[in-house]
Formats: C-alpha cells, sequence, structure tokens
C-alpha cells in the first residue's frame, strides 16, 4: 500500500502531515509513506486508488474523507494558481485515470506542538488501521 503524503513545511499549519509520516513510517513500516508535491507528476501512471494525508481547511477534527464528499465541490480554476489538488483530483476521476480517492483529513493546527503531532500520529493510526 502507499500512502502519498501532502503539506507544506514553510507554512505551519500545513506541515503536520509531513510532521507525522516519519512516525507512521515506523508504526506501518509495510507501508510508502510518499511525500508528493501537488505540482509533480501525481500520481504513477498505474495507481489508480489513492489514498493521501493532507491538511484540509475548514476540518474541525481529523477524519477520512471519500471522493464522493468532495465532489459536491465544484470549483472551476481561472488561473494556474487555482489548480489545486481537489481540481486535479476531480480531473483525474473524470479522464478514468484513478478508480478511487480517499483522504485522511487533518484540519488546520496553528500551533503544531509536540503534544498535537502525538494525538494527530495516534488519530491517523487508528484510520489506517482501519483501512488494512
Amino acid at each position: 500500500m502507499k500512502i502519498y503524503v501532502f503539506g507544506n513545511q514553510l507554512i505551519d499549519e500545513d506541515s503536520v502531515p509531513l510532521k507525522i509520516s516519519p512516525k507512521l513510517k515506523k508504526i506501518f513500516p509495510d507501508i510508502k509513506f510518499i511525500q508528493v508535491d501537488p505540482n509533480e507528476n501525481f500520481p504513477d501512471a498505474n495507481e489508480k486508488d489513492l489514498v493521501i494525508i493532507d491538511t484540509v481547511k475548514g476540518l474541525k477534527k481529523i477524519c477520512l474523507i471519500q471522493f464522493s464528499d468532495l465532489e459536491m465541490i465544484k470549483k472551476s480554476p481561472v488561473s494556474p494558481h487555482d489548480y489545486d489538488l481537489l481540481f486535479h483530483l476531480q480531473l483525474l476521476m473524470k479522464l478514468g485515470k484513478v478508480n478511487s480517492v480517499m483522504i485522511i483529513g487533518l484540519p488546520y493546527l496553528a500551533d503544531n506542538t509536540g503534544e498535537d503531532i502525538e494525538f494527530a500520529v495516534t488519530k491517523v493510526k487508528k484510520i489506517i488501521s482501519t483501512l488494512l
């Protein structure tokens, strides 16, 4: 199994997925946690069922989001700046490049204390365990 990890080290609120992935690698050594820049060629050509860990604006708690939950959000890019992960995933689904997408969504955590990180690891660990 592969889990794609998104985030931005330069923005504290968006860095939690990147901070928890090394701990998750130790807990789940058989899972490949792949840190991805959404501007890179993502996903691999033969990846049809995606599992992603990412920060999701507006979430109140850590949860598993099915792609069908996100399909209600219709968004058309106005400029290349507006081309985000959600739009990219919608395009991949429409083109038949992927079959399913599950996002382990993390809320923005403004003060990423060690306690916040450990809490996130515990919650994400439970979600991943249900996917295995």
